[in-house]
């Protein structure tokens, strides 16, 4: 799963959130400096991403994307899931999809300063635009898409993802809806985040 996924499976807690929205774009001698809690959240989304990637569900869009986009096409699940994720919003939160936004860009802005380098660079513009919110639409979700496509080494394909989703997706939903409370039930199981 991608940024909103993570950051919305972060226990409400303010820390975990940081450290699953950061671990991405950290360095493994930035993560020393970093608060016990925040460690929490980076280790939270290894975990995440271990167990999406070998649940049976993400596995048959995975292995459905594959002749397309190969060794990405888990990367374009979890992005797809973004999607999915924010036009089911209202099945998995009690708040709208643009409040939580607007309270994690406040939280981000406030702790701007313990983000790195490049999230420090990257992230006035990302929520300048809205990004959580943008993964609901099409365009967004393109737009996110094309991003990840610049920062391959390898063809990717990327921006055919949005078609291969257009095409089967009813068939990604179901799947999401299907997968997403397991995720749910797995995080809350995997660690204390109070």
């Amino acid at each position: 799963m991608n940024y909103l996924a993570h950051i919305f499976l972060s226990c409400n807690n303010e820390d975990i959130m940081i450290g699953n929205f950061i671990a991405d774009s950290i360095s493994i001698n930035e993560v020393d400096a970093l608060p016990e809690k925040v460690k929490k959240g980076i280790d939270l989304h290894r975990t995440i991403d271990s167990f999406t990637d070998t649940h049976d569900i993400v596995l048959r869009g995975i292995h459905r994307l594959q002749p397309f986009h190969r060794k990405y096409s888990s990367v374009v699940v979890d992005i797809l899931y973004d999607h999915l994720l924010a036009n089911n919003w209202e099945l998995y939160s009690n708040i709208s999809l643009p409040d939580f936004a607007q309270q994690v860009y406040s939280i981000f802005s406030r702790r701007m300063e313990e983000m790195p380098a490049r999230l420090k660079r990257n992230l006035p513009m990302m929520i300048n635009k809205d990004w959580l919110n943008s993964y609901k639409t099409f365009e967004g979700l393109k737009f996110t898409l094309e991003k990840m496509d610049i920062r391959t080494q390898f063809p990717s394909n990327f921006g055919a993802a949005v078609g291969h989703l257009q095409k089967d997706y009813e068939l990604f939903n179901k799947e999401f809806n299907e997968f997403f409370p397991d995720a749910i039930k797995f995080v809350d199981n995997q660690c204390d985040c109070q």
